[in-house]
């Protein structure tokens, strides 16, 4: 201990995700994912304009997680959580898509950080829209190797997707930016 001068020893306790990171990524993963199905099942299953709106609650309480916690890869850890919850509510089914949501993830990530990085909130609703972009485009493509020899139920699947980000887009984003510029004026987010 004498060979390690006294200046170093509180950069070796400082890691990158504190534990109110940690446990903000792990709770709003969890309300994101309670929010969703609680809107699901009070719209009757997979209807129009409860997808629309299930997709509008989950893409705006996403975009204000990642600008609260606003640490690359916020949204890999994410996206691992949500893999682990699906696997569990689910099954062995949305194991599949794992690695492939978990790319989104990054490029996600990555994009973010060349647009503007996690302090813009603009450039957090791009890289929230391209992480729905991408992960819905991965889960429409594994649905087309399963299902292409039946084009009608593909075709139902690709249009309740497609609704699915619209309600991202439309709803979802700008009630983000908007919950997004509340908690900043409350102080929940903080400016640093």
């Amino acid at each position: 201990m004498s060979d390690v001068p006294a200046k170093a020893i509180p950069a070796l306790k400082k890691f990158y995700w504190t534990t109110e990171h940690l446990v903000l990524v792990g709770i709003f993963s969890a309300l994101i994912r309670i929010s969703g199905l609680a809107v699901s099942l009070v719209g009757g299953g997979p209807n129009p304009i409860a997808l629309f709106i299930r997709n509008g609650l989950t893409t705006a309480l996403l975009v204000v997680l990642v600008c609260r916690v606003r640490k690359f890869g916020v949204l890999c850890l994410y996206c691992l959580i949500n893999v682990v919850i699906s696997f569990f509510m689910s099954g062995s089914l949305m194991i599949v898509l794992a690695p492939a949501n978990l790319l989104a993830a990054i490029l996600s990530d990555w994009i973010i950080a060349a647009t503007g990085g996690y302090k813009n909130t603009l450039s957090v609703l791009v890289g929230v829209a391209m992480y729905d972009l991408f992960s819905r485009g991965i889960a429409l493509g594994m649905s087309f190797v399963f299902l292409r020899e039946n084009a009608q139920l593909f075709a139902a699947g690709a249009f309740m997707i497609a609704l699915g980000y619209c309600g991202s887009v439309l709803v979802g984003l700008p009630a983000g930016y908007k919950f997004v510029k509340e908690l900043r004026h409350a102080g929940l987010i903080r400016e640093r």
